[in-house]
């Protein structure tokens, strides 16, 4: 129904409407070749009043919520995997900053995953500026991008056997030309 909402045309997709803590009685262990995820930010945006949401609860109770959805989410993920988390940092109500990246790293390492890589993702700066103005008064900056985690569950020395190199998109010599 939501692919038809807008406007998908994509076949063979079995969408799940459950728990995420419940991942592991609907998907196998060992069975995905990606995780990509970009979970809640605790209350940033709340999603629904159920009290199982995760905007909907304490922070505690959402870290310790949070960490068990990625632990039980790695468990699906076949070894010598990728998983990609974007996230970012938030906010407390007295300004100061929650780290959930610190929280995701934590968690995927301790369930198997080492972290690989991480990439910044810049958003539309859009009303950055008008924002800015505001936030400066407390001397807070405006915050214009998100945090991309590339975790790796294997050993790394095995990747370049397991994946392809990558083909160039552009010839050497353009790279050349590039210095």
């Amino acid at each position: 129904k939501n692919a038809e909402e807008i406007g998908c045309n994509i076949k063979n997709i079995n969408w799940i409407c459950d728990n995420s803590l419940n991942i592991n009685s609907q998907i196998e262990d060992n069975s995905q070749d990606l995780i990509f995820t970009c979970p809640p930010y605790y209350d940033l945006e709340v999603y629904s009043d159920n009290k199982e949401d995760l905007s909907n609860m304490d922070y505690e109770e959402f870290e310790e919520t949070y960490t068990n959805i990625l632990k039980a989410t790695l468990k699906t993920l076949k070894k010598d995997r990728f998983a990609i988390v974007v996230i970012s940092d938030i906010r407390d109500k007295k300004g100061f900053y929650r780290d959930l990246c610190g929280i995701t790293k934590k968690a995927l390492d301790n369930a198997g995953a080492k972290l690989y890589n991480e990439l910044i993702l810049y958003n539309p700066v859009g009303t950055a500026h008008i924002r800015a103005r505001s936030q400066m008064k407390n001397r807070k900056m405006v915050k214009v991008h998100q945090n991309v985690l590339v975790f790796y569950k294997g050993n790394p020395k095995d990747i370049k056997n397991n994946f392809r190199e990558l083909e160039l998109l552009i010839d050497e010599e353009e790279v050349d030309s590039l210095g």
